[in-house]
């Protein structure tokens, strides 16, 4: 098998399996449901009182930084992104049996960001998303980012799951692979690249199944060009790693 890096820079994604334990797991969806659940305002997304996604995951969960500081996460982190890494947002989402949706193909194009009033050659499309600023970032800013979703159920073919198309993160049609869906278990994490094209389906119907992601995005560094800010920038490399060195 192709080492990590490889694979991410052949393929876009590199699913890593067993990397927190089912009580992790089990841990982290319970505080995760408690901080959201006592956050009030428009970040934490429910239906028929029930939540089902967070668009401004840190505000409610900072936190959250403690869980790619295990080893092999901030190791990936590091060697793809540099020692300059941070957590610029983090999204949750549910889909619920009951409640299934599915989106087409697309690429994650939008970075969280303190203003998006400044006059910029770099970012453009400002919107209001959960009441935080967003912009629509470069090619270039993106191929500077990497995302892992930390899968807390098991993804399979009943509850949605992801596709991918292999290669897509590059943007030249020559080296894309064909569309491949993606299976999980609960703890293993997804490392992509937000310029990978996917899409999402429907949950079939009569299954039980829910598919709970923690969806965190890092970037580089903590600057951006033209005056631009990120919302949120939470360093990945802590001082007693930096002092292990």
């Amino acid at each position: 098998m192709l080492p990590f890096q490889e694979r991410l820079e052949r393929d876009g994604f590199v699913l890593l399996p067993g990397i927190f334990s089912p009580q992790e797991i089990c841990d982290l969806g319970a505080r995760l449901l408690d901080d959201l659940q006592s956050h009030p305002g428009p970040t934490v997304l429910k239906s028929r009182d029930r939540i089902y996604g967070s668009r401004n995951l840190l505000v409610a969960c900072p936190w959250l930084i403690e869980w790619p500081q295990k080893p092999l996460l901030q190791r990936v982190l590091i060697e793809t992104l540099g020692p300059d890494a941070g957590l610029v947002r983090g999204l949750f989402f549910d889909k619920p049996p009951d409640r299934s949706w599915s989106l087409p193909w697309h690429r994650d194009r939008t970075i969280a960001v303190a203003d998006n009033r400044l006059t910029s050659q770099h970012f453009q499309h400002p919107t209001i998303k959960a009441g935080i600023a967003h912009y629509e970032a470069s090619d270039r800013q993106l191929q500077q980012m990497l995302t892992l979703r930390i899968h807390l159920d098991p993804m399979t073919h009943e509850n949605g799951p992801l596709s991918v198309i292999p290669g897509s993160h590059r943007l030249d049609r020559s080296q894309e692979q064909p569309p491949q869906t993606l299976s999980a278990e609960a703890g293993d994490v997804l490392a992509m690249r937000p310029l990978l094209s996917h899409a999402s389906s429907m949950s079939r119907e009569g299954t039980t199944a829910h598919r709970r992601i923690v969806h965190l995005e890092f970037a580089a560094n903590a600057i951006l060009p033209d005056g631009v800010q990120w919302k949120d920038f939470l360093p990945v490399r802590t001082p007693a790693v930096e002092k292990t060195r």
